[in-house]
């Protein structure tokens, strides 16, 4: 624990270097406007500046694009409560009693409690990432080639399982990300492969071109301007003040959502959404009074702010310490860091002690400037909704062309990026989803290098996935998940058959 804190106070004397200050700034900032405009996101936000942070050292990046993911979980909640409209997926569920405080006149303080939970449970998850990630750490470096490529296929399959859509559709997404991961250089044996004889494809198909693709682009394809227009409410800043009965309501369902979110956050996934929609669940099962949810109830917003931005944070723990996305966006964060040289994994905590313990002191830093922010400047977020998005778009557009073209001055990168935006266009259209793409992008590189490695060991013996204690049990539980997934779908269509023959008995 000494250990821990001397690490700590050395990241803060990181964490408060000016340039870190500024881009920690930077990334809240920035992370707060993509919240509060519907239709972006964060995975959108951080893909569209990743091209921005070359000319940042690692720590900076990181910092930066961190700023953005849980600066954006904050943001949300101001478009949902105020317009009904969720500016991030995982505001959905403040959008019911939110906006039904604020057509009370209670928009002020349905927005102090969103902040003051978001920062309450924001800083709880740095807590116990910072208790949680190094030991986590210590153990990984244990790992071998075999457990290694075991746990990232557990991490696919637990993914998949766990996605909104089927798990087929997932893991052919994933396979598809792995596939194109492929192409390049060979690292073992030097060979170009599936290049087309293009020299800007040695180094692989670049992440940065794909994420902006299938996430900026994409995402603006798919979303109409008509969808994200509604009536503004505006509170006054002397209406921010909750009163002493909406704070005595707000007490534990923030300490509970904390709590909730940090534990799912850890799980693959969209953790963030899925924790806001299962704190709402929670808030509305044990309260004396839940006939109020849907009407204006403080626990139905200070529930499900708290637990998406503590599992915003949790999920920073297997991406830190395993090196392991929990999903798309700590996969594009992991790209981020892989961009600038440095490993995602257990050697981050070790051989790169500075840019860790910077990065984890920098989130307590960011959490006190959300909280500056998102109090204080409410009036000016509001004027950024009212902003046409018939111009918002074509400049988005135009920052995604230029951004991808300046990473490598290549335009084999923007044909890339819009070949993936109308394929991500594409892929909404027929409901796939295209995170687990970038995901099988990211980690391909890591996967068959320790598949292969692990085949080398074994003289091209598969069973030494089954033959060692850790890969064998993670193994174990791929094998369960796919299990469980078949029985629910031949349980679902023996439902769906069974309907059909009632219905068809009905009949006259």
């Amino acid at each position: 624990m000494e250990d821990t804190l001397l690490s700590l106070a050395h990241g803060f004397g990181i964490a408060f270097q000016p340039g870190n200050l500024w881009y920690a700034f930077i990334g809240c900032l920035v992370g707060t406007l993509v919240g509060v405009l519907p239709g972006i996101g964060p995975l959108s936000g951080i893909s569209i500046l990743l091209p921005v942070t070359f000319g940042l050292n690692a720590t900076q990046a990181v910092i930066m694009l961190a700023g953005i993911y849980y600066g954006s979980q904050y943001g949300g909640s101001t478009t949902s409560i105020l317009m009904r409209i969720p500016g991030e997926a995982s505001s959905v569920m403040t959008c019911i009693d939110g906006n039904a405080m604020a057509k009370r006149g209670r928009a002020g303080a349905a927005l102090c409690i969103a902040a003051v939970g978001s920062f309450t449970a924001g800083t709880f998850g740095i807590l116990m990432l910072t208790m949680i990630a190094p030991p986590l750490a210590s153990i990984a470096l244990k790992f071998g080639p075999p457990e290694y490529t075991a746990l990232l296929v557990m991490g696919l399959i637990f993914l998949a399982y766990m996605s909104s859509s089927s798990l087929v559709r997932t893991l052919l997404m994933a396979c598809l990300g792995l596939m194109l991961g492929m192409i390049g250089i060979d690292n073992m044996t030097g060979h170009f492969r599936y290049s087309f004889d293009l020299v800007e494809l040695g180094d692989g198909i670049g992440i940065v071109p794909v994420a902006v693709g299938l996430f900026g682009l994409g995402e603006i394809l798919s979303t109409p301007s008509h969808k994200v227009r509604g009536e503004v409410i505006t509170p006054k800043f002397r209406e921010l003040l909750p009163t002493r009965a909406e704070w005595r309501a707000a007490y534990w369902p923030i300490a509970r959502g904390s709590v909730l979110g940090f534990i799912i956050g850890i799980i693959p996934g969209s953790a963030h959404i899925i924790s806001s929609f299962l704190s709402y669940a929670l808030e509305r099962r044990i309260s004396k009074n839940p006939e109020e949810f849907g009407k204006g109830a403080v626990a139905g917003v200070a529930g499900p702010e708290s637990a998406n931005n503590s599992a915003s944070t949790g999920a920073f723990v297997p991406m830190l310490a395993l090196g392991i996305p929990t999903g798309p966006i700590t996969a594009v964060l992991i790209g981020a860091l892989m961009i600038h040289g440095v490993p995602a994994g257990p050697q981050l905590v070790t051989d790169h002690r500075d840019l860790f313990w910077g990065f984890v002191a920098s989130m307590y830093v960011g959490n006190l400037m959300l909280l500056a922010l998102n109090l204080p400047l409410v009036g000016l977020f509001v004027s950024v909704l009212r902003i046409p998005y018939g111009y918002l778009y074509p400049l988005i557009i135009m920052f995604c062309i230029v951004g991808v073209y300046e990473v490598n001055h290549s335009i084999v990168d923007v044909w890339i990026m819009l070949i993936m935006g109308a394929l991500g266009y594409a892929l909404r259209k027929f409901e796939f989803d295209p995170a687990p793409l970038v995901l099988g992008l990211v980690i391909a590189p890591i996967f068959e290098q320790s598949l292969r490695q692990s085949l080398i060991m074994s003289n091209g013996n598969y069973l030494i996935f089954f033959s060692r204690p850790i890969s064998a049990g993670l193994m174990a539980v791929c094998v369960l998940l796919l299990a469980l997934s078949a029985l629910s779908f031949i349980l679902k269509r023996k439902d769906w058959r069974a309907k059909l023959a009632a219905a068809e008995a009905g009949e006259p």
